[in-house]
C-alpha cells in the first residue's frame, strides 16, 4: 500500500533570512516526522521532502502561511515507504546552480507552458502560430539516459552549470524554432528558459512543473522510459509509480 506523500516544489523568490528560516522549517518538518532535503538560498526555495500524508500537507499548510511561500504549489506522488533516510535543511549560493548571475529568477519567470498545451503542440509537430517546436533536455545525460521526450534535444550536459557554454555550440540549431526547456520538476528549466532569451531566442518556453506534472495531467504521451529523482525510488515511471527494471 503507497501510503507514503512525496512532494517536490521549488520558488524562486528573494530571501533574506534564510539562517532563520533553515531553523524554523528544519524544527517543523522534524516534529512532523518528515525526511528529505531543503535547499534555501538568496533566490528562493527547493524542497523534497515525504511523511505520512497529513503531516505533509500540515507542514505545506504551515510553509504558505509565509507570504513569499504562499503560491507554493509541490507535484505529489505516493510511494510505500519513505525514500529518504534523514531530514536536512541547507543554505546553498543557488537552489540549482548556474553560475551565471545575471540570470535572476526570482525577479521575474520566463514564459511557461502547461503540459496539456505541450502535449497538444507535440501531436501537432507545431505550436499555435505554426512554428516548429523542439524540446530541450536541461537535465544531467546520465538522468536522461533513462528517459526523455521522444526526439528530444540532449546536451549529454554533466552538470547544470554546463548549460551556458553548451548553448553557445548549439544556438544555431534552435533559430527558428519554439524551444520548449524542460526539466524532472521545473526549477532547471526555468533558468535554462531565462539564460535561452538572453542569448537572443525568441520563441522560448519552459515546461511548467517539468516531467512530474506532465506526468501527472498527460502521463507517457510522447515521453518514452522513466525519470530518475533523487531519492531511494532512483527511477519514477509515467504513472509516478517507481519503475520497475
Amino acid at each position: 500500500m503507497s501510503s507514503v506523500l512525496n512532494i517536490s516544489a521549488y520558488r524562486f523568490v528573494a530571501l533574506s533570512d534564510c539562517g532563520r528560516l533553515r531553523e524554523s522549517i528544519h524544527t517543523r518538518a522534524s516534529s512532523l516526522g518528515l525526511r528529505g532535503t531543503v535547499l534555501l538560498a538568496e533566490e528562493g526555495i527547493n524542497l523534497f521532502l515525504a511523511g505520512g500524508t497529513q503531516a505533509v500537507r500540515d507542514f505545506m499548510q504551515w510553509l504558505r502561511a509565509d507570504e513569499r511561500f504562499a503560491d507554493l504549489m509541490p507535484k505529489e506522488s505516493f510511494s510505500a515507504t519513505v525514500p529518504f533516510r534523514r531530514l536536512k535543511v541547507k543554505i546553498k549560493r543557488e537552489i540549482i546552480r548556474m553560475n551565471h548571475p545575471t540570470i535572476r529568477p526570482q525577479l521575474g519567470r520566463a514564459p511557461a507552458v502547461d503540459a496539456p498545451t505541450l502535449a497538444r503542440w507535440l501531436d501537432a509537430g507545431h505550436d499555435d502560430e505554426g512554428r516548429p517546436v523542439v524540446t530541450l533536455d536541461t537535465r544531467n545525460a546520465f538522468e536522461v539516459d533513462h528517459g526523455t521526450f521522444d526526439g528530444a534535444i540532449d546536451w549529454r550536459l554533466a552538470k547544470f552549470s554546463d548549460f551556458c557554454a553548451a548553448l553557445q555550440t548549439h544556438r544555431d540549431a534552435l533559430a527558428g524554432k519554439t524551444v520548449v526547456s524542460f526539466c524532472t520538476g521545473g526549477i532547471r528549466c526555468e533558468k535554462a528558459a531565462l539564460y535561452l532569451r538572453e542569448a537572443g531566442l525568441d520563441h522560448v518556453y519552459q515546461l511548467d512543473g517539468g516531467i512530474l506534472k506532465y506526468f501527472e495531467l498527460v502521463g507517457e504521451r510522447h515521453y518514452r522510459g522513466g525519470c530518475f529523482v533523487f531519492d531511494e525510488r532512483e527511477v519514477l515511471a509515467p504513472d509516478l509509480q517507481p519503475l520497475r527494471t
